[in-house]
């Protein structure tokens, strides 16, 4: 801050305001009425930030209250006018809260107390200065996690992506490696792009950073949008240059280089220079177009100026809008806990362990989930067997059944999770199955082709839920929340075949020995699958 600003600040005797005991009361009590009534979702934020990929979300707050620091100097200037449009959307985050608890969706749980808190600021303080804290409060928005089937979908993307590029540049400097979908054989080696390596722990804090970086930088606005929008393209080019990477160091220096302390660090300096690209980035982009100005000044933080000790200091009423925002919001946790958290009705059900051994003419061999996989379903009760007939191939029978998916538990679609087993998807298409019937419904499944090396497979699956058979990943969540709300109800099932096609065979006969047993299969379903 120049001498003149801060003779001018000095000279200026608009009064400060300061809010008052009652004030502070209330925009409390409304705030913890809000965080309770999604208390779910704000808990399970919260346990997000243990997870490598959101770990950063612990600073966010910390984040957006050195921003609202930072104005701190206009703040005080300006009395609070309240807003009624506050009001509203508060209301309007209370709403979105209840639908999220119905619909057993945390990130609208999670999305709605921001709302809400937006709300209560705007209620308190009106527009003039909610303007000055739009860029405080929207940062806290990156805070929330993914919802969960879109996180799995992005993580498999990304980690082929990363895994074609790192092989590709595993191959420019000369290293023979072999790439079966997210698996890099390298002979000595097989390197699995798993979850731990595909860019998304680096996507969500870069792009944090990216946001911030671009606030602080005073250029003009498509600069700024390129800069934060850039930190997708890093991250994905810099995890697939640490995948690559891998491969060199394993190929030079043994297995031992692709494992514990060296991986770990190896993925610290990746997201270090990633953020070394960003501000190099910056660099680049102030010296293109208008007039060159001083580092300082293009990329600096600000501080407020100290408040003048010879200006009063004004107590600022509470406006109408926040008495009315804060009665509000105490009422409607009060509805949602004693309402919406009613238990949950789940149907009576056979148990699998009683699943017949005899389909049609096929027999089953049971096999078991590993622990790994059960820890990472969070089934309630699942049914998985080889069914044969004859000498033909095997046909793979598996069933996830959850009681509940208001929790964020919910079945994982074969669509994101054959991808991160190193399958590739060749087609993907619905087809129904001509003269099949699960219930009043003909039988309608997802038919997808994958291929890993030489390997192929066909593989039908459909989620069965609540009385309906669903192919959309989308849909079912539709009906996950609209079941929520009109029957008290989110249990359902994915059921899955998966047939291997040896050899010189087709997938016209893979076809026809997927729906003969779909046929046996069907009529067997209800009294584990109940409507």
């Amino acid at each position: 801050m120049t001498d003149e600003s801060v003779t001018a600040h000095l000279a200026d005797t608009r009064p400060v305001f300061r809010l008052t005991p009652l004030g502070w009361i209330l925009l409390a009590a409304a705030l913890s009425a809000a965080m309770l009534a999604v208390k779910s979702g704000i808990a399970e934020m919260l346990s997000s930030f243990l997870t490598p990929e959101y770990s950063h979300g612990i600073i966010i707050p910390f984040v957006a209250a050195f921003l609202v620091w930072q104005r701190r100097d206009q703040i005080e200037r300006v009395p609070f006018t309240g807003s009624w449009a506050g009001l509203l959307l508060a209301l309007f985050g209370a709403a979105l809260g209840a639908v999220g608890k119905m619909s057993a969706l945390f990130t609208i749980e999670q999305y709605s107390a921001f709302v809400t808190l937006y709300g209560l600021v705007l209620a308190l303080t009106g527009w003039n200065v909610f303007r000055l804290l739009w860029v405080p409060l929207l940062v806290l928005i990156f805070m929330v996690p993914l919802p969960q089937f879109l996180y799995q979908n992005f993580s498999a993307q990304l980690q082929l992506l990363s895994s074609q590029i790192g092989v590709w540049f595993m191959r420019l400097v000369g290293v023979s490696v072999y790439l079966e979908g997210n698996v890099i054989d390298l002979g000595v080696y097989k390197l699995q792009v798993a979850e731990a390596c595909d860019g998304l722990r680096y996507l969500f804090p870069l792009m944090t950073i990216g946001f911030l970086v671009a606030y602080f930088f005073k250029a003009a606005f498509w600069k700024r949008a390129l800069l934060f929008l850039s930190s997708i393209p890093i991250t994905i080019l810099m995890n697939s240059f640490r995948v690559g990477t891998v491969g060199v160091m394993v190929e030079h220096w043994g297995v031992r280089t692709a494992e514990g302390f060296l991986h770990e660090f190896q993925g610290w300096l990746v997201f270090m220079a990633s953020g070394a690209l960003m501000v190099l980035e910056m660099m680049l982009l102030a010296r293109i177009g208008g007039r060159r100005r001083p580092w300082r000044e293009q990329f600096g933080l600000e501080f407020p100026a100290p408040t003048p000790k010879h200006v009063p200091a004004v107590a600022r009423p509470v406006p109408a809008s926040l008495y009315a925002s804060a009665a509000v919001l105490i009422l409607a946790a009060a509805i949602s806990l004693s309402v919406l958290e009613r238990g949950e009705s789940i149907p009576q059900r056979t148990s699998f362990a009683q699943y017949p051994h005899i389909v049609g003419d096929w027999r089953s061999q049971r096999e078991a989930l590993k622990p790994i996989y059960l820890d990472a379903l969070m089934l309630d009760d699942y049914f998985l067997a080889n069914f044969r007939r004859g000498a033909e191939p095997p046909i793979n029978y598996y069933i996830a059944w959850y009681d509940s998916q208001r929790a964020g538990r919910s079945a994982h679609s074969p669509r994101s999770c054959l991808p991160g087993g190193g399958w590739q998807i060749k087609s993907l298409t619905q087809r129904t199955l001509p003269d099949v019937r699960v219930g009043r419904e003909e039988l309608r499944v997802n038919r997808v082709l994958i291929q890993l090396g030489m390997q192929r497979q066909l593989v039908y699956y459909w989620f069965q839920q609540r009385g309906r058979v669903i192919t959309n990943e989308y849909a079912v969540k539709w009906y996950l929340f609209w079941d929520a709300l009109t029957r008290n109800r989110t249990d359902g099932a994915l059921v899955r075949l998966v047939v291997p096609l040896p050899p010189g065979a087709t997938t016209a006969s893979a076809d026809r020995k997927l729906t003969q047993f779909a046929a046996a299969a069907a009529p067997t379903l209800a009294p584990y699958i109940p409507d």
